[in-house]
């Protein structure tokens, strides 16, 4: 491993023990919500208002815009000096605060004026709690921006810790209500108190951002108009419009994912949210922080033209994906009824909900090194300004998942949805690959392949001894105890075997 590996590697270590704090938090509160709100016509109204604005945090926080920024203030920063960063950042900032400012009261009104067209409980509620949740658009997005400007001044681990906020005042908040009794006539009270709390949240998150900017000296200038560089704002929009239609088309993917298991049934939606956030438990604890790692030193090796660096980054990438991801996803398979009973039922949650994400878990589960290796990938071509061509792939993938979407849910019912998004995500990233290697940038198969086929094996072995041990050692009732028993032995069985196959 070389020094720059090592770097990578503990700079991701760093973000990731901050985003594992955080995403158990956030399991920690998912559980209260399947506890408080179920897993049907509540829990389903909450989903679908809360996706609206994550939908623009994605597309203008942490998605386009702030991958954009990365490779713009690491080149303006070397030829121009951290003054010059500074002042262009204050044209990004009031560009997007005007732009932010007039969609949230655009989709605000839209949903007030919309409410009497639709007829379902769980429809008529989203859209009740639109108008009060889409402010923390408005924040989250500065926010995403933000943290995009600290990693390109090295700084991981502070940015991961701030998304603890949300999570804390969620959970402060249904706690009291389940201390207090409250029954689920009052649900909908409850769900106006959560969106109070998520506003609350996103401004001390953005105030507390702010404060951190201005102690690393990047706090953007809004005077000094004279001294701007006035086609920054069209280079920028140059970089961001592709990857912006590109984000947009895999929200308007989720947005149809959503709506569609919204046509299923009440049930469909909570089953897929609540498998959405085991699953993005090891992608949001290990791929989104190898992705923001990997992003300012792929922009540095790409403006030094040093491609044997980015292929040797790409390729460490992938075999660390390929380490943590492919026994998560075995695991996951094998072991989803454990991991689902055991995190969410109780309360309000029944064993209909329970049984309801049976096809969501094993076919998302078998779709997460997939998803995680696009964190490595797609800054393959952020870096290079490259935004077009990822552009194409999405919006062919996109189109893929939906018409699967529609061929698939009747069979399947909503764990057809899950599955096309595995299918189209295995198919961005051979389109990714397929354009690397046209790029002379996809590294050697045997910097890489080996260590996927010997992950693939060594969890293959590992699960098949977890299951040996469990059918002669635990009865029904223990699940706390096999579950950890499963997960330990998983591991070590795992470490063994891979390390005893060459693995590294």
């Amino acid at each position: 491993m070389s020094e720059r590996q090592k770097n990578i590697l503990k700079s991701s270590l760093g973000v990731a023990g901050a985003t594992l704090l955080s995403r158990l938090l956030g399991m920690l509160r998912v559980m209260l919500e399947a506890a408080v709100l179920g897993g049907g016509t509540v829990a389903s109204g909450w989903g679908l208002a809360f996706m609206i604005p994550n939908l623009f945090r994605r597309l203008l926080g942490e998605g386009a815009l702030g991958t954009a920024l990365i490779p713009l203030i690491v080149r303006t920063e070397a030829q121009k000096g951290m003054t010059q960063v500074r002042r262009d950042l204050g044209q990004v900032f009031m560009m997007l605060s005007a732009l932010l400012a007039a969609i949230v009261v655009v989709v605000s009104l839209g949903a007030w004026l919309c409410r009497p067209l639709f007829h379902s409980e769980h429809a008529r509620l989203a859209v009740s709690l639109l108008p009060l949740l889409m402010p923390y658009a408005f924040f989250i997005c500065l926010i995403g921006v933000i943290g995009a400007i600290l990693n390109s001044r090295r700084v991981f681990l502070l940015p991961a810790l701030g998304a603890l906020l949300l999570n804390l005042f969620l959970i402060a908040g249904l706690a009291l209500w389940q201390w207090q009794g409250r029954g689920m006539t009052d649900l909908p009270c409850l769900l106006e108190r959560l969106a109070v709390l998520t506003l609350a949240s996103g401004a001390v998150q953005l105030g507390l951002f702010l404060f951190l900017l201005h102690r690393k000296g990047g706090l953007p200038l809004f005077r000094q108009q004279g001294q701007r560089d006035p086609g920054v704002l069209k280079e920028l929009w140059r970089l961001v419009l592709p990857g912006m239609i590109a984000y947009s088309a895999l929200q308007i993917s989720f947005l149809a994912d959503r709506v569609i298991a919204a046509w299923i049934g009440p049930m469909a939606v909570p089953a897929l949210n609540y498998t959405d956030r085991i699953i993005d438990l090891p992608i949001g604890i290990f791929a989104v922080a190898l992705g923001s790692v990997l992003m300012p030193a792929l922009s540095r090796a790409a403006a030094g033209n040093d491609y044997a660096a980015m292929r040797s980054d790409i390729a460490f990438g992938l075999r660390l994906v390929g380490f943590i991801c492919i026994p998560a996803a075995v695991f996951v398979m094998c072991c989803w009824q454990m991991i689902a009973t055991l995190l969410f039922f109780r309360g309000n949650f029944t064993s209909e909900n329970l049984q309801a994400m049976a096809g969501t878990m094993v076919f998302y589960g078998s779709g997460l090194p997939f998803f995680c290796s696009l964190k490595v990938l797609l800054p393959a071509f952020y870096s290079r300004k490259d935004m077009r061509r990822p552009l194409y792939v999405s919006l062919g993938c996109v189109t893929l998942n939906i018409v699967l979407n529609l061929l698939l849910m009747k069979p399947l019912e909503q764990g057809g949805i899950a599955l096309a998004t595995v299918i189209s995500s295995v198919c961005n990233n051979l389109s990714l690959l397929l354009l690397l290697r046209h790029d002379r940038l996809l590294p050697a198969c045997r910097d890489w392949c080996g260590s996927l086929v010997r992950s693939l094996a060594a969890a293959v072995a590992a699960i098949l001894v977890v299951n040996l041990v469990l059918e002669s050692q635990w009865g029904p009732g223990a699940l706390w105890g096999e579950l950890l028993l499963s997960a330990v032995l998983f591991g070590v069985i795992y470490l063994l075997v891979h390390g005893v196959s060459g693995g590294r």
